[in-house]
Order: structure tokens, then C-alpha cells, then sequence
């Protein structure tokens, strides 16, 4: 029984970890040019 009560607290926590993870990785300064580079190029005019 207490076996299965940590095993919930460590995927429980796991998940949170992941989640922080992923929110981390799209908010970075990194990955903001890439990011903000396409909305830019589809504001472009091509009427060369």
C-alpha cells in the first residue's frame, strides 16, 4: 500500500517536471527569433 501511495508522488512529480520542461523550452529567448521570423516573413510583400 505504501508502495503504490510513492509511486503516484514520483509520476505526479515526473509529469510537473516534464510539463516546466516543455513550458521552459517554447518561452526561451532561443527559440523567440525563430519563432517570431515566421510571422514576419508572412507579413512580406513578394510583388517583385
Amino acid at each position: 500500500m505504501i508502495g503504490s501511495v510513492y509511486s503516484f508522488l514520483i509520476y505526479g512529480i515526473a509529469l510537473v517536471v516534464i510539463f516546466a520542461a516543455i513550458i521552459f523550452y517554447y518561452y526561451s529567448k532561443k527559440r523567440k527569433d525563430s519563432v517570431e521570423e515566421a510571422k514576419y516573413r508572412m507579413l512580406d510583400d513578394d510583388d517583385d
